[in-house]
């Protein structure tokens, strides 16, 4: 394996603007996002002493000949800093210290901006990363959903993934996109510990929202210690223990009554789609109860919280009906303890284990709620218990160090009444009509669950101008995993057009329209570990006492094995590049003109270990449809003639590692160019401009096409048995860098022996994979003074290409890794075009108003332009025979080529969100607050079904309509209170 810096034309031409001069930035200054920074000015040998008396942390260092000085891996809160000069004199400034960012106190004639009450800041002059901090107060005072993702959304470049991608039930569809990346490439953060779940990128672990002190997002440009992530880094930190004992509750309420009517969608007489309101919704409470105070003063400190939940939806359908039903409590312990005055001892423990319980009923009326018979429950646990520990040892004013050790469980359990009754569906009609007892569609591994094992170590060093950073992690996975379809088998009754062709190739030839039945047998599953490791060295190396410049290297490596413990994934030396600088154009603070280049690679997930190396049974049977239902309670379809031979993808055998993956594949990665400046100006105010470009590089993918391999096999001199067993290997599906050079291992002559095949790119037929995102963002924030606040963005931004990455929003595909995109040539005509996750224009605003002492109001709102469509249909081109087994998912409809992104665009969507506070003075510490989340009851659609196509030139009647979950949420009113003493 090569372990040499491709030559990229992008880095070429960077290394020719780098020798020209142009300085590019890098990841911030300081250490790890659980932590902050304060950098100092003031006079050559100053006594610069740094204290936060509530947590009893105390630092006191001297200012080197430029009069600068910097202290790192501070907790988060309010610090004084005081500079005692040569002569004596001494002078103070009040500094507000964020988690992964730094804070400025300058001393003499340079300017501050006030940014919060007493405490006042400059930009961050050391930092070039693109991200977004958010206290716990400055949330209280947006109208937002109450959870991660919806305050993410708040960040310019992130905008929602479809609502098919991420978890289901109380959780569903609950992952952004982030810089034109997929909604899988993120990475979360909670105290520094990675909670992102290994399987598809798509959950995370989560705190009581009342525990969040801050909520950061890193939208790009994060420095050498941060991988593993090709959209953004979600990072919460936690609230802690002081001085002062504090406790208090809080409650909040929101029922099905005070929100906008549930929708269903229903095609007009002019075939679009219309919205119609039915009955159902949900009702949501929460109750809160914390305390934090001092164990032992100056020393040992606590913070707990306990959150109560009470969740209900009630969905009534075209013929079903669910009651689902949440009450799982969640908590979080944080513990800190100053062993020394130079040694800090962290404890983080929580539990977001939830469960939901869902219950369905037959439907006698369309949309009504009168209740048929009971057809069965379900229960789905997701989350666990997490626990971190973390120690920070500050062992001279130039050295420190960090070590960090974490546990998480990950529970993706199920309990399914109905397991055993397969899924009936005639989709020949619409809406849909479902027979049967089943239930859901796909049944997992009742006892599917995660583990996570993690440690890091990281060390900062002060010499002179340079500050050395280095650092060190691994991840170690363990996970259950497994699917099959319920009762084993998925009946689904279509039309077949005279003429069409099924995937399996048979062609109907009666003359007329025939109703077929398809019967789909999927199941796979395992135990899978996949270990993660990476190192890093960066130096921050200050010019002069108003340039910065960095450089970093980060060094990771992916290890991945099969079903029976066996690596087939082992990469190591995947080297990522940082490079940068920030120039403090006046000296002063106020203007900040910085830029960055760097490389970033993503984690081969573990669904990648289960669908590719696990033991997985995938085929098609189809019948003539006889026109009848089969007796309660499986009400099976009536099954006549068989329609060609069966189709078989996979055949249930666990695959030999060496014969699955190119021994050479490289891990997905993309390479990012940010350039951009910083104004503080008077007032509060500041503004920034910057522009972003993102391009991916190799892309990791299955391919199942065996027929290029086979006839290239037979034109260069291997036998046509041999020729057989090439196109053989790559058949079953084989994991290799899509668009590139194959290297697969293969039995040739049926002996067992493995001999090693280079199939060229040319004999696969496929193209390389790309993805661009080019953005301009426009940005401007007036800091909260205690009166008022505002900020915002505007985004331009572009996605183009002929792949999202690791998922495929799509047709709703979560298989990370392994999506259908380059399994065929076929597929991949015409696929270049505007991406799922391009928006082209996004606005997005909010503030806050004191009114008078005691009543606050706010809002917020947000505005995006639509999703690109498409029209999937079976393949008609003339490149392979094999695509068309795919069915409705080519760039083909009704017989012809329909470029990605050629069906024009959903319509924008829009939201306003109101909020109004009050704090009475007859009572200290008590809040009431009533939010009106879309206030207008705008209903704007994400997402439609884009496959178009039950058969070649064969019309599917639900194409075009609104995806359930990608349909903007309903107006709702949020009532809570809170007491704090």
């Amino acid at each position: 394996m090569s372990n040499h810096l491709p030559q990229s034309p992008l880095w070429r031409r960077t290394a020719v603007a780098a020798a020209a001069g142009l300085l590019l930035a890098a990841g911030a200054v300081h250490a790890q996002q659980s932590a902050g920074s304060i950098n100092v000015r003031a006079s050559k040998g100053a006594t610069i002493t740094i204290e936060n008396k509530s947590i009893g942390v105390s630092r006191q260092l001297k200012a080197n000949d430029d009069g600068a000085a910097q202290v790192s891996q501070l907790p988060s809160g309010t610090y004084t800093v005081t500079v005692t000069s040569a002569t004596g004199s001494k002078d103070s400034k009040t500094v507000e210290v964020q988690a992964g960012q730094g804070s400025d106190a300058y001393f003499g004639t340079l300017q501050t901006v006030v940014i919060t009450g007493s405490a006042n800041r400059s930009l961050d002059v050391k930092s070039t990363e693109s991200n977004q901090t958010l206290t716990k107060a400055t949330i209280d005072r947006i109208p937002v959903i109450k959870d991660v993702t919806a305050v993410t959304l708040l960040a310019p470049g992130a905008v929602e993934g479809d609502g098919r991608i991420g978890q289901t039930g109380s959780r569903g569809g609950n992952v952004p996109s982030i810089g034109g990346a997929s909604p899988a490439e993120n990475a979360y953060y909670i105290n520094g510990f990675n909670v992102t779940n290994i399987v598809n990128g798509v959950a995370f672990n989560q705190i009581p929202f009342e525990a969040i002190a801050e909520h950061q997002v890193k939208t790009g440009g994060y420095g050498a210690e941060f991988g593993r992530s090709l959209g953004g880094v979600i990072s919460v930190n936690t609230k802690r223990g002081t001085n002062d004992f504090h406790g208090g509750v809080s409650a909040s309420y929101s029922p099905e009554a005070w929100r906008g009517s549930s929708v269903y969608s229903e095609r007009n007489a002019a075939g679009t789609w219309d919205l119609k309101n039915r009955p159902g919704g949900t009702s949501e409470s929460k109750v809160n109860a914390w305390a934090s105070g001092a164990l032992i003063k100056d020393e040992l400190f606590f913070f707990g919280i306990l959150e109560g939940n009470n969740k209900s939806t009630n969905t009534y359908g075209n013929d079903r009906q669910t009651e689902l039903t949440n009450t799982s409590p969640n908590y979080l312990v944080k513990l800190d303890w100053n062993i020394t005055k130079s040694n800090l001892l962290e404890l983080t423990a929580f539990s977001d284990k939830t469960t939901d319980y869902i219950n369905t009923w037959v439907s006698p009326t369309k949309y009504g709620t009168a209740k048929g018979a009971y057809v069965g429950s379900e229960a789905y646990t997701y989350g666990g218990q997490n626990t971190v520990l973390k120690w920070t040892s500050w062992l001279t004013d130039d050295f420190n160090i960090s070590a960090m050790y974490g546990r998480g469980d990950y529970s993706r359990s199920s309990d399914i009444s109905s397991a055993a009754c397969p899924i009936v569906r005639d989709q020949r009609v619409n809406p849909r009509l479902n027979y049967g007892c089943g239930t859901v569609l796909s049944v997992t591994d009742p006892t599917a669950n995660d583990k996570r094992e993690a440690f890091r170590l990281d060390g900062e060093y002060t010499m002179g101008n340079h500050q050395i950073r280095a650092g060190l992690d691994t991840e170690k996975y363990n996970v259950v995993d497994g699917t099959q379809y319920s009762g084993g088998t998925l009946y689904r009754i279509f039309n077949l057009a005279n003429g069409s062709k099924l995937s399996n190739g048979y062609t109907n030839t009666s003359g007329s329209t025939m109703a077929y039945v398809e019967a789909r047998t999927f199941k796979n599953g395992g135990t899978f570990l996949t270990k993660n490791s990476a190192w890093y060295v960066e130096d921050n190396y200050q010019v002069t006492k108003d340039v910065l410049v960095n450089a970093g290297i980060r060094n990771e490596q992916f290890t991945n094995n099969n079903a029976n413990g066996d690596p087939f994934i082992d990469i190591k030396n995947t080297w990522a590049p940082r490079f940068g600088a920030s120039w403090d154009v006046s000296g002063k603070g106020d203007l900040k003109v910085y830029g960055n280049l760097g490389r970033y690679y993503i984690p081969v997930y573990a669904n990648t270990n289960v669908r590719l190396a696990g033991a997985e049974t995938n085929y098609f049977d189809y019948y003539a449809y006889t026109g009848s239902i089969g007796a309660a309670p499986q009400q099976l379809p009536g099954m006549g003639a068989t329609l060609g031979s069966r189709l078989t993808l996979s055949n249930g055998k666990t695959p030999d590692p060496k014969t699955v993956v190119d021994p050479d594949i490289k891990p997905m990665h993309q390479d990012e160019l940010i350039l951009g400046f910083q104004k503080a100006l008077a007032s509060n105010w500041s503004v920034g401009v910057k522009y972003t470009h993102r391009k991916l590089r190799d892309a990791m993918d299955d391919i199942c096409n065996d027929e290029g391999p086979a006839a290239w096999a037979v034109k260069n001199g291997y036998t046509q048995a041999q020729a057989d067993a090439i196109g053989g290997a790559i058949g079953h599906c084989f994991l290799y860098n899509a668009g590139r050079d194959l290297k697969a291992n293969v039995d040739l002559n049926g002996t067992g022996t493995l001999s090693t095949v280079l199939i060229p790119a040319s004999a696969l037929q496929m193209p390389e994979p790309e993805r661009l995102y080019d953005a301009i963002e426009i940005t401007f924030e007036r800091a909260w003074d205690k009166k008022w606040s505002f900020q915002g963005s505007y985004v331009y931004a572009r996605s183009r290409g002929n792949t999202e990455g690791y998922v495929k929003s799509d047709i709703g595909q979560d298989d990370a890794g392994i999506s259908q995109d380059f399994d065929y040539p076929g597929l991949m005509e015409g696929s270049y075009g505007d991406l799922p996750n391009d928006r082209q224009h996004t606005i997005k605003m909010f503030g806050s108003y004191a009114l008078n002492n005691e009543w606050r109001i706010g809002g917020s709102l947000i505005a995006k332009s639509g999703r690109p469509k498409n029209c999937f249909g079976y393949y008609n081109g003339t490149t392979d025979t094999v695509s068309i087994q795919y069915g409705s998912s080519s760039f083909y409809c009704n017989g012809v080529p329909v470029p990605r992104g050629s069906m024009g665009r959903l319509e924008w969507t829009k939201e306003v969100n109101l909020q109004a506070t009050y704090t009475p003075g007859w009572q200290k510490g008590l809040t009431f607050t009533i939010d009106a989340l879309n206030i207008f009851n705008e209903r704007g659609v994400r997402g439609v079904n884009e496959q178009g196509e039950f058969g070649v030139s064969t019309p599917d009647p639900a194409y075009g309509q609104p995806v359930a979950d990608s349909i903007q949420k309903p107006r709702s009113f949020r009532l809570s209170g809170s007491y704090e003493f």
